[in-house]
């Protein structure tokens, strides 16, 4: 396989961002959830307002996974007030890491999972956390394989149906 390369998001790749980003979701929920819930949550979850807004965000971090001139994922970090729940500036939250479906399995998740974990440490976070859908069993077993334990369980709301994520956090060495 081609080299990956990981690269920042910069604002005129938005286009590309919520290309990606609508595709992967789509890609890894829509067997499981209401067409009516999926279309909600893509249109509102990746509009180019909530995208801008969050890519401007001094405490978040976007990259994308390259091979060629093709974006075949992409990852997005959260520090201090920006992370979704916990907001623990010891913190990293891993809010995203999304691979096109063709590309499962070729070591991409964790191309994207290592920059995570290059930049917590570089943040000096004492450790990593995200949520994780409780029936997402493929990603649950990407992150124990990778470390992570489980903490604590909250509520994602996909359209008008409340799930349940799984959260996990990763201890990083000092």
């Amino acid at each position: 396989m081609e080299n990956i390369v990981i690269k920042k998001v910069t604002p005129d790749e938005i286009g590309l961002l919520q290309k990606i980003g609508r595709q992967t979701f789509f890609e890894t929920f829509s067997a499981d959830n209401s067409d009516e819930n999926m279309k909600k949550y893509l249109e509102e979850g990746f509009s180019l307002e909530k995208l801008t807004t969050e890519l401007m965000d001094k405490k978040a971090l976007f990259y994308f996974a390259w091979i060629g001139k093709q974006v075949i994922g992409y990852l997005k970090l959260n520090f201090g007030t920006s992370q979704t729940e916990l907001k623990d500036d010891q913190a990293v939250e891993i809010e995203r890491i999304y691979v096109l479906k063709e590309f499962h399995g070729k070591k991409v998740g964790q191309v994207l999972y290592e920059k995570a974990i290059q930049i917590a440490k570089q943040a000096n976070a004492t450790y990593v956390w995200l949520g994780v859908w409780e029936k997402n069993q493929r990603a649950i077993n990407f992150y124990k394989k990778n470390g992570f334990v489980e903490f604590d369980k909250h509520i994602f709301k996909l359209g008008d149906d409340e799930q349940t994520d799984i959260m996990m956090k990763l201890q990083l060495e000092g």
